[in-house]
């Protein structure tokens, strides 16, 4: 969907339309959650400072999230999905990866439901969508932005190696800024250059990455659609509204985010065995620890206390902005490794 969030507050407050809008925090610790594309003329991006959002658009207004109406919609965009196929998996609330290489309508092109899917998000609920139609999950999701906002793009098996070696290394998707940068140092700026190295070089300089990266600039994606997609962590967070020094004052705000786990824990019926503990200090630096045991837990009590140890396991450099704890190791990997299921991927699309 096409920056999904600040869309749906425009299609439901007409006074928002045309104007660069932010959801998320006006505060001085708030965070943009998504931008429409009238703020992003302006560099407002998703994870930005709101203070810097405004200060690059003093324009910019800000409206609260309202999570319950975009699962509203999002569910909406679902039932489309499956008048298609039922090879659908959710990404988020505003991505999905579709397999249409059988397809309920009996369409022999995927390009061609691609379009129909659009056409039916925009009838039904007002909103743009964009899509990535191809051979593999990896190019139909680099595809899904070269047309954005309110477009598509194919890419055919025989144009496939052609579109990854003309390909701005920073399009590929899973490079981000920091791996974007050191690939410049490279010398590698584009798929063809990319393409040029052996995956001994790649793995060299990338590590487990290395392998991705030569397969992918080859065409070569693995991954099928998966429709019950799992769970691999479960976690919360929080932003103070100001700096925390005090370890004291740490362990209350921590105590508070372990029984959310557990509420979330609860409700999915899932429990894990790592435990790590997110810090962000006052200069936005951050920073991970993490402890994994020989047992499952969901307790909150259990989870304080090894965030607890994380937390004492080195002195902190500096006051603190934000704290979180997540569970990851979770008793539904083991499902996920049970499950044998092979399907025949020719060609999907992804929104």
């Amino acid at each position: 969907m096409d920056a999904f969030y600040a869309s749906v507050e425009q299609l439901d407050n007409p006074e928002l339309r045309g104007k660069p809008v932010a959801v998320g925090g006006s505060s001085q610790r708030g965070v943009v959650s998504a931008a429409s594309y009238e703020a992003r003329k302006y560099g407002v991006r998703s994870a930005m400072s709101s203070v810097i959002a405004k200060r690059n658009c003093p324009e910019l207004i800000f409206v609260k999230a309202r999570f319950e109406r975009y699962r509203e919609i999002s569910q909406q965009i679902r039932e489309i999905f499956f008048e298609y196929t039922d090879l659908v998996e959710p990404l988020s609330l505003d991505e999905a990866y579709l397999d249409v290489t059988e397809n309920k309508k009996g369409l022999p092109s995927a390009t061609l439901i691609a379009k129909q899917i659009r056409d039916q998000i925009k009838e039904k609920t007002g909103l743009n969508a964009s899509a990535g139609i191809s051979i593999n999950k990896f190019i139909a999701k680099v595809a899904s932005d070269i047309n954005k906002p309110n477009g598509q793009k194919t890419v055919p098996p025989e144009e496939v190696l052609q579109f990854l070696e003309d390909l701005d290394i920073r399009k590929f998707y899973g490079v981000g800024k920091v791996t974007a940068e050191k690939m410049y140092r490279l010398g590698i700026f584009s798929g063809k250059d990319l393409k040029e190295k052996t995956e001994e070089y790649l793995s060299e300089h990338f590590g487990k990455s290395g392998k991705h990266f030569y397969n992918v600039v080859r065409g070569i994606h693995l991954s099928e659609v998966k429709p019950h997609r799992i769970r691999k962590s479960l976690g919360a967070e929080r932003t103070f509204s100001e700096n925390i020094s005090s370890e004291i004052f740490m362990l209350e705000k921590l105590k508070n985010i372990a029984e959310e786990i557990e509420r979330r824990l609860n409700k999915s019926k899932v429990a894990g065995k790592t435990v790590t503990l997110k810090i962000k200090y006052s200069d936005f630096t951050l920073q991970t620890r993490s402890k994994t045991i020989n047992y499952y837990i969901a307790s909150k009590d259990l989870i304080l206390e090894l965030a607890k140890e994380l937390l004492y396991q080195e002195k902190m450099k500096d006051s603190v902005r934000l704290l979180g704890i997540s569970l990851s190791n979770l008793n539904t990997e083991k499902e996920d490794e049970n499950d044998k299921k092979e399907i025949s991927v020719q060609l999907k699309f992804k929104f």
